[in-house]
């Protein structure tokens, strides 16, 4: 049988050979939500590191090791952009997409080097922004050219 072109102006209807991703297309709004849970997550982590020296375990001879105060910061300035960036998401910005590819892989790495300090929290950021990282990059519904 021949199949005819849509005529211009028109568009097809999605189907499932499109390429789209049902699961990639709902996960972006659960990714933005899961990015501002990663980033309070990350805000807690960083106050806590300020706060108070002794509330992390103590490391030895470990090569990112940082003065837990630094990790605070850090973890605090992450914490509040991926907020802002998961707020971005929800709104449909365009720039919160590509940011929050970024930012989730920034954050991935930082969680990485903070493994031997509380490994259950950085695997659970881990998880989270590997998850977003999928979620952000698989969705066609939006793709930015």
């Amino acid at each position: 049988m021949a199949q005819t072109a849509p005529t211009p102006g028109t568009s097809r209807s999605s189907g499932p050979g499109d390429g789209s991703n049902p699961w990639a297309a709902g996960g972006v709004m659960f990714a933005g939500v899961l990015l501002m849970v990663d980033g309070v997550l990350g805000v807690i982590k960083g106050i806590a590191g300020i706060a108070s020296d002794d509330v992390y375990a103590r490391i030895r001879n470990y090569t990112f090791k940082f003065d837990v105060t630094g990790w605070g910061w850090i973890h605090l300035v992450l914490g509040v952009i991926l907020v802002v960036i998961g707020l971005g998401i929800l709104k449909g910005a365009g720039w919160a997409r590509v940011l929050g590819i970024v930012l989730a892989a920034l954050n991935m790495i930082a969680n990485f080097m903070w493994l031997p300090y509380v490994p259950i929290w950085a695997i659970i950021s881990i998880a989270i922004d590997t998850f977003v990282i999928w979620a952000l990059c698989t969705d066609r519904s939006r793709v930015l050219v």
